[in-house]
């Protein structure tokens, strides 16, 4: 009686097909892919440190591993049982903590709601803010429902429409990749007004276009009418939402309470769920992590990141005009993530006394996701961080 031979095994393993992370993308740490018979292990190594390896049952593969935050090159090697392996290498991917899906509705943190009112009474103007952990729901606000002047705010929300429209996302290098980047990345007015062009034929057009997808999100306060001037850029109770105070905004305009929930639905679509998603078109997860990675290396500093420390990331964009500066986005630390908006208005011309304020609610909400306390006694005082 013959004896049945075990199939061979290849010499040369085909290489794992990685589905996440791709190039240029934040990631939460998921590897997944699919690999070739016969492998029966992969294993993960970041930036030559293994961190992570999974026996595989059939062709597909997942696995979560620990990403440092920061831009790092990840490789996954598949091997089989004779030894033979093979390896594909992606990158750079920004490691983001790998935290947990919201699971609680907004309320409100009266400690944090009591430090936040503070800061912005220091502010020689109008001032909104917004504060959110995007794991727990808890958070403050202070005249977040007021409308501002946009300014670059809003250049997320035309990234946004511009990768619905897409069937694919842009290769690297690609035109519509470059100026994606150039409008979030330095702020370019040029860039944004060419993708209002691409997205509706015209600044107008394209405005129109961005303005119905605030209204399909139920954004109500926020508008864009034309492009952009083309210059040198320089039980707890759920948290309130009011208006308490207003500056005239007579163009495109936006509210804290609208930016926040514009960059909690980014987060949330980065790990696969959320509005965002529901959008007719064609903006996917892997859409939202390459908007994250794109806003975390903003060049715009000194505002949210200011005192953000090693370990944590600030994917954010800012904005200004010659009375109003914001910024908006958000958190990322070892401890947790937070949505987080300031918005400010002056009646002369706008400048360090709004990154000062964006600075310090920054610190504050850093301080607030270590620890959930707000300094020593609820005081003023100054707080070191630690993560």
């Amino acid at each position: 009686m013959a004896l049945a031979l075990a199939p061979e095994l290849p010499a040369e393993l085909q290489r794992p097909a990685l589905v996440e992370p791709a190039p240029n993308e934040a990631s939460f740490g998921r590897i997944a892919g699919t690999v070739a018979p016969g492998t029966h292990r992969v294993v993960v190594v970041v930036d030559g440190v293994e961190r992570g390896a999974a026996r595989v049952k059939g062709a597909r593969f997942e696995l979560r591993v620990d990403l440092p935050p920061r831009d790092a090159t990840v490789e996954v090697r598949a091997e089989d049982a004779l030894g033979n392996s093979s390896l594909t290498t992606v990158g750079p991917v920004l490691g983001l903590p790998a935290g947990s899906p919201p699971v609680r509705p907004a309320a409100l943190d009266r400690r944090l709601e009591r430090r936040l009112l503070r800061l912005a009474d220091r502010f020689p103007g109008i001032a909104a803010v917004y504060v959110e952990n995007v794991e727990t729901g808890a958070g403050a606000a202070w005249n977040a429902g007021a409308r501002f002047p946009a300014a670059s705010t809003v250049k997320t929300a035309i990234a946004l429409e511009t990768l619905r429209i897409l069937a694919e996302r842009p290769p690297p290098g690609q035109a519509l990749d470059l100026l994606i980047r150039d409008m979030l990345v330095n702020s370019s007015n040029y860039a944004a007004n060419e993708l209002l062009r691409w997205i509706g034929g015209s600044g107008t057009g394209g405005a129109q276009e961005v303005s119905q997808l605030f209204t399909t999100l139920g954004l109500d306060d926020s508008r864009l009418f034309e492009g952009f001037a083309i210059e040198i850029a320089a039980a707890p109770p759920p948290i309130p939402v009011r208006i308490e105070e207003e500056p005239p905004s007579a163009g495109k305009h936006t509210s804290a309470w609208d930016l926040a929930r514009l960059y909690r639905w980014l987060h949330q679509a980065a790990r696969g769920e959320g509005p965002l998603l529901e959008l007719t078109g064609s903006f996917a997860p892997a859409d939202a992590r390459y908007l994250l990675w794109i806003l975390a290396h903003s060049a715009d500093r000194g505002k949210l990141d200011r005192y953000a420390g090693t370990g944590v990331l600030v994917p954010h964009k800012g904005g200004w005009v010659t009375n109003a500066r914001h910024d908006a986005g958000l958190v990322y630390a070892r401890t947790g993530a937070a949505v987080v908006v300031v918005l400010t208005w002056t009646p002369g011309i706008a400048g360090d006394a709004s990154d000062t304020l964006a600075a310090d609610v920054g610190r504050v909400a850093l301080r607030w996701l270590r620890d959930g306390r707000v300094g020593p006694h609820g005081n003023d005082a100054p707080f070191a961080l630690w993560f």
